[in-house]
């Protein structure tokens, strides 16, 4: 079985416009399918792919309702599991944290540099507290943004000190814990109780890095993830096989881990 748990996908209309803008930001990447809904359940069907965690992101207050109508929206689907998101700078965001939770929604994606705050920030506190209130799973970007390089506002060390906020809700810091950060991640949050997800590592990040934070933080907290539509699911899996990892640890990180998180 595989669990992709970092994916990106967009209304339809919405879509069409967003990719061209995301690509030329990132560098010219070029996306991996049409970041629709219809795209990506094509592309788990025919890649052999049995679910996928579709993280939406609130990039202004504004958005933060039509982004979880989105989310909400997509329960129906089998193989589709949607996070919602809040923003910090709206004055709705815990009676959203509320809505999601009511409606069936598992967790939330906060991306520190889309959304322009620190992730220590403590206007930050009440939303995190919340979160813990309702048992949602967490998910931060992590490290640095390729389109969004300076300041980092999600480094380790910042995020070491908001895990005990959460209580026993599961966080979970993209990219292997913070991109291109990976020395900082090793000193810093292995050994904690934080997941790490895979995430835009295929061809990336050093295999070395990757063996080492799985081997200091454990086959346990890792979770399969692509980026979607930047990063492929099959690239990202064949990346974890390439590490040589024991047959118990891979499969934890392809999909039991993500199905423990999930209760699936």
């Amino acid at each position: 079985m595989i669990i992709d748990f970092h994916v990106h996908a967009f209304p339809d209309v919405l879509a069409e416009k967003a990719l061209p803008l995301l690509s030329k930001c990132s560098g010219g990447i070029e996306p991996h399918y049409d970041a629709t809904i219809n795209g990506l359940e094509r592309y788990l069907s025919g890649n052999h792919v049995d679910c996928a965690v579709v993280l939406n992101i609130a990039t202004n207050p504004h958005q933060e309702k039509k982004v979880n109508d989105f989310a909400i929206s997509l329960l129906e689907k089998k193989n589709i599991i949607p996070f919602g998101s809040v923003h910090p700078d709206s004055p709705n965001s815990l009676s959203e944290l509320e809505r999601l939770a009511k409606a069936g929604i598992r967790g939330v994606k906060l991306h520190p540099d889309y959304q322009h705050f620190f992730v220590d920030d403590e206007k930050m506190f009440p939303i995190y507290q919340k979160i813990a209130e309702l048992g949602l799973i967490t998910v931060f970007h992590a490290g640095v943004d390729i389109g969004y390089p300076t300041p980092v506002h999600c480094t380790p060390e910042r995020l070491l000190r908001v895990l005990d906020l959460f209580g026993d809700t599961p966080v979970v810091a993209a990219h292997f814990g913070g991109w291109l950060l990976w020395e900082s991640v090793l000193e810093v949050l292995c050994g904690t109780k934080v997941y790490l997800d895979t995430a835009f590592s295929s061809g990336k990040m050093p295999p070395d890095y990757a063996k080492q934070i799985i081997k200091v933080h454990g086959a346990d907290r890792i979770l399969l993830g692509s980026d979607m539509p930047w990063s492929s699911t099959q690239d990202e899996v064949r990346f974890i096989q390439s590490l040589d990892l024991p047959a118990d640890e891979e499969m934890k990180i392809l999909s039991i881990n993500a199905k423990r998180l999930l209760n699936i």
